[in-house]
């Protein structure tokens, strides 16, 4: 399994970005699909999931009505939309596809990819 993110950078306060993470190795669309992130010296924190089905999503709190995360069967791709963005919400991502445990915590999650840097100035 490969899990190519991309789509971070630096945006200011208040913007958005769209995050995006190709996904090749399985059949896409059969497995939950999660965003975790991490900032320097703070531990990774899983902020958002979709099902294996596509209707049930989890969101952290902390990101909660702010980022949408969805995914294009077609192109094997999940994205994570961003929106009103904040200073706290600079670091890492990393994309991850399911097991087939939980969807909404990050231990149901075998195959992570490697990170994208959002940077976001005050």
């Amino acid at each position: 399994v490969q899990l190519q993110a991309s789509g971070g950078g630096l945006v200011q306060a208040g913007g958005s970005l769209r995050l995006s993470c190709a996904a090749s190795g399985r059949t896409f669309g059969t497995y939950a699909m999660g965003w975790s992130r991490q900032a320097p010296g703070k531990e990774r924190e899983f902020v958002a999931a979709l099902s294996r089905s596509g209707f049930s999503t989890y969101y952290a709190d902390s990101v909660k009505g702010r980022f949408t995360i969805s995914r294009d069967n077609a192109k094997n791709t999940v994205y994570l939309q961003m929106n009103s963005l904040k200073p706290e919400d600079a670091a890492v991502y990393y994309c991850a596809e399911g097991q087939g445990g939980s969807y909404y915590s990050a231990g149901g999650y075998a195959y992570w990819g490697q990170g994208t840097q959002v940077t976001v100035s005050s």
